[in-house]
């Protein structure tokens, strides 16, 4: 099948340093809090977190897990990182990076702008659908994680 792409963008009224150490440096502490129903743990497994070859794991509460390995992080405040592992598509894929760049805005905040790119396996078909409404999703949570962010001003400053 090849590879699906997607992307999203999303603009909110949090700086880029305090989304940033939200979603990249402290997500395995902040996902598991604004995302009760879904994730019931991330663990670093390797590595530190919110740098180059962390490896965190995501405990879902329906049983399955996934990796993710973190591959660069730069002072610009952009991450790219990998789909190493898990229950997660793994029979049809053979690997999924992302890419996050946190932009500063002219009102204080940022234009957070991610994409996913999904390398299918050989004779596996995977509906495009699936990517891009997980891509949605993510673009959501950032939302979430900004409402989060200035209901508490002092997180992440």
């Amino acid at each position: 099948m090849g590879v699906i792409t997607a992307s999203g963008e999303c603009a909110v009224t949090v700086s880029p340093a305090r989304m940033y150490n939200a979603l990249v440096v402290d997500a395995h502490n902040l996902v598991p809090k604004l995302k009760t129903q879904e994730v019931k743990s991330v663990d670093i497994v390797e590595g530190v977190a919110g740098e180059a070859g962390c490896v965190r794991q995501t405990n879902l509460a329906d049983v399955k897990y996934y990796r993710h390995r973190i591959d660069s992080v730069d002072k610009n405040k952009l991450c790219k990182y990998s789909l190493i592992e898990g229950d997660l598509l793994f029979n049809k894929i053979d690997k999924a990076t992302y890419t996050v760049k946190f932009e500063a805005s002219s009102d204080g905040g940022c234009v957070i702008k991610n994409s996913t790119e999904v390398h299918v396996k050989d004779g596996q078909d995977l509906d495009e659908a699936i990517i891009r409404t997980a891509q949605t999703k993510e673009t959501e949570y950032y939302k979430i994680v900004a409402a989060h962010l200035l209901a508490n001003p002092d997180l992440y400053t």
